[in-house]
């Protein structure tokens, strides 16, 4: 039935890991309502929820540009990816 799609662990945790982000910041939304706005370091004004999408955007960029430029291991784009949703979340 899914077999339309290479449903691997690796898609299936990378699927869960996103759709428990989201399930997150509604948890957040209805406990501390109005986003959590705030001026960051690029000049924009963001929510909690725009900052998850420019961390899920910057890490798919990261990604890319890393098999585009290194290949294989992808340990050290997991890495940055890390480090920049921790930027993302704390400075922009």
């Amino acid at each position: 039935m899914l077999g339309w799609m290479a449903w691997t662990w690796p898609t299936a945790l990378l699927f869960v890991g996103i759709f428990s982000a989201i399930g997150f910041l509604i948890v957040l939304e209805l406990k501390f309502p109005g986003g959590h706005e705030r001026q960051g370091v690029f000049g924009l004004t963001t929510t909690r929820g725009d900052r998850l999408f420019i961390t899920l955007l910057g890490t798919a960029y990261i990604f890319l540009a890393w098999l585009g430029l290194m290949g294989y291991p992808l340990w050290g784009p997991l890495a940055l990816s890390i480090a920049w949703g921790a930027f993302c979340f704390w400075k922009v």
